[in-house]
């Protein structure tokens, strides 16, 4: 049974969700997200993370850090239809917060996979610092 809520959510809309959640700290409202399924590619990590509570260990070490943010840069957005219910969304963010007490930034590709049918959207998601160019 679809939630009428979700339908009327576009998808890229649950990237702001995301925004939100880890901006506000709340490992709850993050993992929320997150199907019980979903894999995650983390930016600061190098394993993969393909269970909730990998998941959820990963976001709570995150959260640690001092005057965490993470922006989007909207104009580097990208949506696409991969069925009726799964869209992909990418693009680039920055994370932002305290390395030995100086702030740093971050610049990360990223992926989402979200099936909109799903209370828990987010199947797939991976991300990866920008390399420096040589």
């Amino acid at each position: 049974m679809k939630d009428s809520h979700r339908d009327m959510i576009k998808p890229d809309k649950f990237l702001i969700i995301w925004l939100q959640a880890v901006k506000s700290g709340s490992i709850e409202n993050i993992m929320a997200l997150y199907d019980k399924n979903a894999l995650l590619i983390p930016t600061f990590s190098n394993k993969v993370l393909n269970t909730p509570s990998k998941i959820k260990d990963y976001f709570v070490t995150l959260q640690k850090r001092r005057k965490l943010n993470v922006k989007l840069h909207p104009k580097t957005v990208h949506l696409q239809r991969i069925n009726d219910t799964v869209y992909s969304v990418s693009g680039i963010y920055q994370w932002q917060f305290e390395v030995e007490n100086e702030l740093l930034s971050f610049e990360a590709r990223f992926s989402f996979v979200f099936d909109i049918n799903k209370k828990s959207p987010i199947i797939n998601h991976h991300s990866s610092q920008v390399p420096r160019m040589i």
